[in-house]
């Protein structure tokens, strides 16, 4: 199995050990991928990639405690997960999913005010502190010229922009995104994959994202997990290239992963 050789000092925001995932009844347990082993840093651009069906969105979900984890153990800054209180884990990891959002009545600046909920009273009044957190979100993913429209009136790509200052605005240190870039052409999905890195690499949030677009994220990721049923393979893309653990994500009788150029190829 590879394996990435960790530092301590290193300003680990999350990390897993020896994780499964599934789902949960009073009868039984189904398991869906186990021996999830991985630890990310502040600042980094991290993909989730794997097979359809093999649990990415089940795993984003668990380390944003939405689900409950099967075994293993998850720590957020060296804390177990299931320590925190739900309202401090919001100011901890903001979550954009792909559930729609509940009215697109709101316009955009509405929306992205919402990110401020954990800090604001129980009316939901905006402090000026909290003003200031929205309008720089705002700017960040310059959408300055929107701030006023509908959110019906927004194109894929627009609210998806949206939908990350909105994460912005809650200005945690772990963001967690699920396919950020679906139903959105190859243009777009660069423009927001390469916003995503940005803001990593900037305003050092750690974000962590599944992904269908292997090949896009080998180019702009930081590290990567393979996610498998029985095993997950992390680290930088060269790592993961130079193991021949891509090769691994499909059957090789159709599709052939290029090292050379980090891309897969009909055969």
């Amino acid at each position: 199995m590879f394996k990435t050789i960790e530092t301590k000092d290193q300003n680990i925001i999350l990390k897993t050990d020896n994780l499964s995932i599934g789902y949960k009844s009073k009868k039984q347990e189904t398991v869906i991928a186990k021996a999830i082993s991985f630890s990310i840093k502040q600042g980094e651009l991290v993909a989730i990639v794997g097979v359809n069906g093999i649990g990415k969105s089940t795993l984003l979900r668990t380390l944003g405690n939405l689900q409950q984890k099967i075994d293993g153990v998850v720590t957020l800054e060296n804390k177990k997960l299931s320590e925190y209180s739900p309202t401090k884990l919001a100011t901890k990891i903001s979550l954009v999913l792909t559930e729609p959002i509940a009215s697109k009545n709101l316009t955009v600046l509405e929306l992205i005010a919402l990110g401020r909920q954990p800090y604001t009273n129980w009316l939901g009044t905006l402090t000026e502190e909290d003003k200031i957190k929205t309008k720089e979100a705002i700017t960040w993913v310059e959408i300055e010229d929107l701030q006023h429209k509908k959110c019906f009136e927004l194109s894929d790509g627009q609210l998806q922009r949206v939908m990350i200052a909105r994460a912005l605005a809650q200005d945690t240190p772990f963001i967690l995104m699920d396919e950020p870039t679906s139903h959105l052409d190859l243009y777009h999905k660069v423009q927001i994959l390469k916003l995503l890195q940005s803001i990593a690499h900037k305003a050092k949030k750690t974000i962590l994202f599944t992904t269908h677009e292997i090949e896009v994220a080998i180019q702009i990721c930081d590290k990567m997990l393979i996610l498998g049923k029985n095993q997950s393979y992390f680290g930088t893309p060269c790592e993961l290239i130079q193991a021949h653990h891509f090769e691994k994500l499909f059957p090789t009788d159709m599709i052939q992963f290029d090292a050379n150029t980090g891309s897969f190829k009909i055969k």
